[in-house]
């Protein structure tokens, strides 16, 4: 009853922080900070404890009950290794979402708690359900608080921003509906009996030409999510409209619902299906790779700049899965640890940044580091991860998903090495532009006042990191840092896995 357990106090927590606001103003928090901190650390002593008995390098059923009986829907989770990972990320996203949001929200509090800790729960249902019934409404669940934050709490064009956000997901989710649906029914008329739950399908043997399209109502569900080119398009305007913990929480662990997605479902439920769809996924990953990076150097606004290295480096997940080569594999799933943690310190910095100036506009910018050198250091550190620095996590996830992809599409990697260039390319700009260069304090200049006019006198000031904020900076760089050098503390778990991917029946790899 473990995972059962952390969804409910989430949801109890949340409800508990909605009502404690109203009660006494900026009690919210509190009781969010420590609930969450309370139930991470449940989930991990529990997860240690079970692990002497449970081999979680394979799906472990954790519990299996009747929900609807007469459509044979259960309320079925179970966990592995994936699982486990992504719920500890968002448990540990979770906490950083919370102290971001420690000062910067004060309208409607306790709604905006019970909001952000309900998608969490909702999260960690889409990464622990195997009734693909549950799966769905999970999966419904997370959408739904996640577009009241950007609507009621994001910035000036948030309305518009949540509800593209909201009409992709609900839109690509309904496919997946009728894919679920299908292939119920399909095991009816196998068996004679309906189904949803995962482990009966695994075992259903249809014709490749159904599973094709059944595959693709599942690809499209987890490509929207992902984002892959070319159905990216809301995750630019909903990163930049949301506030700083709803876009640390899309980036760091809303993206890899998709990519669990493809893992858990599309390639295990559809291995022909898949390695005949393999080409076309790999290329629509090298293709978000490169249009990723170039979108992201042409842009003036912070987090939009960051959405957009988003879309790249969820790129490589894509070309690494769609490879079936175990090296590939156990670089995507790196990525998305890495990607998380990188993310997540670029969106909490951007918003450490609009709380001072209130501007996102990096041709405002300039300077900072003189000013702030604690927070320029932290900056170019996360600037530095995002790009692929030897010694972070990022540079091992990029490498082995790299390196693996080269054995099946040595063409295509070499184009998605370019996506590496592009990195380091838009990542020191961002930096350069914010944080080097006369202060300039969100000054209204003209680009030539940008060039030429100094503000040394400047008496207003750019506070340094505080406290809290130094703790966010610290948590993650550290993270970053310990996850680069020792990557064997993430990938030691997922060997078993790689190799079964790659002995996926008609499968392209090695």
């Amino acid at each position: 009853m473990t995972m059962t357990l952390v969804m409910v106090m989430l949801l109890l927590a949340g409800s508990v922080a909605w009502f404690a606001e109203g009660v006494k103003k900026q009690s919210a928090r509190y009781v969010s900070l420590i609930s969450v901190c309370f139930i991470s650390t449940y989930f991990v002593i529990s997860l240690i404890s079970s692990a002497e008995v449970l081999d979680y390098s394979q799906l472990q059923l954790l519990i299996r009950l009747a929900w609807i009986p007469s459509l044979q829907i259960e309320y079925a989770l179970a966990m592995d290794y994936l699982s486990i990972t992504l719920v500890l990320l968002t448990l540990l996203l979770a906490v950083i979402c919370i102290v971001v949001s420690w000062q910067e929200i004060t309208d409607k509090a306790g709604f905006y708690y019970f909001n952000l800790l309900a998608s969490i729960a909702g999260i960690i249902g889409v990464f622990t359900a195997i009734d693909m019934f549950l799966f769905f409404f999970f999966w419904e669940v997370m959408l739904l608080p996640m577009t009241a934050l950007i609507a009621i709490w994001g910035h000036e064009n948030k309305q518009f921003a949540a509800i593209k956000f909201f009409i992709f997901t609900q839109v690509s989710s309904l496919l997946m509906l009728v894919a679920i649906i299908a292939m119920a029914m399909l095991h009816s008329n196998a068996t004679g009996q309906l189904s949803f739950y995962y482990l009966d399908w695994l075992s259903l043997a249809l014709p490749v030409s159904t599973t094709q399209y059944l595959m693709l109502g599942f690809f499209i569900a987890f490509a929207v999510k992902l984002p892959s080119v070319p159905v990216h398009s809301w995750l630019p305007d909903a990163h930049t409209q949301a506030p700083t913990a709803g876009s640390v929480l899309l980036a760091g662990v809303l993206l890899k619902t998709g990519a669990y997605g493809l893992i858990r479902f599309v390639l295990q439920l559809f291995p022909q299906a898949s390695a005949e769809f393999a080409p076309i996924a790999a290329t629509l990953g090298v293709l978000s790779i490169l249009y990723g990076a170039k979108m992201a150097f042409a842009q003036h606004d912070f987090k939009r700049l960051v959405a957009y290295s988003s879309i790249s480096h969820m790129g490589f997940v894509m070309l690494a899965l769609f490879s079936f080569d175990a090296l590939a594999y156990q670089g995507a799933v790196l990525t998305l640890v890495a990607h998380g943690l990188s993310s997540a310190a670029l969106f909490s910095m951007a918003g450490m940044i609009y709380s001072r100036i209130h501007s996102r506009d990096l041709r405002s910018m300039g300077g900072f580091w003189q000013r702030a050198p604690r927070m320029g250091g932290f900056a170019l550190a996360f600037a530095a991860a995002a790009f692929g620095l030897p010694g972070l996590a990022n540079f091992v996830a990029e490498f082995l998903s790299l390196v693996g992809a080269y054995q099946v599409y040595p063409l295509l990697t070499i184009l998605a090495a370019l996506g590496l260039i592009g990195s380091a390319v838009y990542g020191m700009a961002l930096f350069q532009q914010s944080f080097q260069g006369p202060y300039l304090l969100n000054k209204k200049l003209s680009n030539k006042q940008l060039l030429n006019e100094l503000l040394p006198n400047e008496e207003q000031h750019f506070a340094d990191l505080s406290t809290r904020e130094f703790t966010v900076c610290t948590a993650l760089l550290s993270l970053l840092i310990v996850i680069g050098l020792f990557p064997s503390l993430v990938l030691n778990f997922f060997e078993i896995t790689a190799n079964a991917l790659v002995m996926i029946d008609g499968g392209v790899g090695k």
